[in-house]
């Protein structure tokens, strides 16, 4: 069974939520507030072991025309940082809009009031639908053996 650990990175915080490919349903798990590079990985190899992820699915914040600008070049520097502490496979995913997602539902929730973060739930929308892309047959992962894209 492949357990995923989405993240959501940003500047300040960082979303995270878990999985499993044979639930096929994310939740939110965290948000970790940035404080340096060691701690935050510390905190996320934590997080890791307490759900006992085997794969970990990063979003990337892809431009609107699909390009990688600046920030998508940061998570991934993020994430090769983070490997050195938590050698597990990574997938990058399209986080695009994930954070309106994430706003709508909780919107739905919590009948209009505003939670002051909204990156777990963000990371869990990343994570659901990357899961929805798989079951749908959409996804060159589908096969439930993803094949690790590393960090460049």
């Amino acid at each position: 069974m492949i357990t995923w650990l989405a993240l959501d990175v940003g500047e300040r915080r960082i979303g995270v939520a878990a999985g499993s490919d044979s639930a096929g349903l994310a939740r939110p798990v965290a948000i970790i507030m940035r404080r340096s590079k060691r701690e935050d990985n510390a905190a996320l190899a934590r997080l890791a072991a307490q759900v006992d992820a085997t794969h970990l699915l990063v979003g990337l914040p892809y431009n609107m025309d699909g390009s990688e600008g600046f920030q998508a070049q940061r998570v991934r520097n993020f994430v090769r940082h983070l490997q050195r502490q938590l050698p597990l496979p990574v997938v990058f995913w399209d986080e695009r809009l994930s954070s309106f997602a994430a706003d709508e539902i909780l919107q739905q929730i919590d009948q209009g009031r505003r939670r002051p973060h909204n990156d777990d739930v963000a990371a869990a929308t990343i994570l659901q639908s990357f899961f929805d892309e798989r079951a749908a047959g959409d996804s060159p992962l589908r096969s439930g053996h993803p094949s690790p894209v590393q960090a460049s």
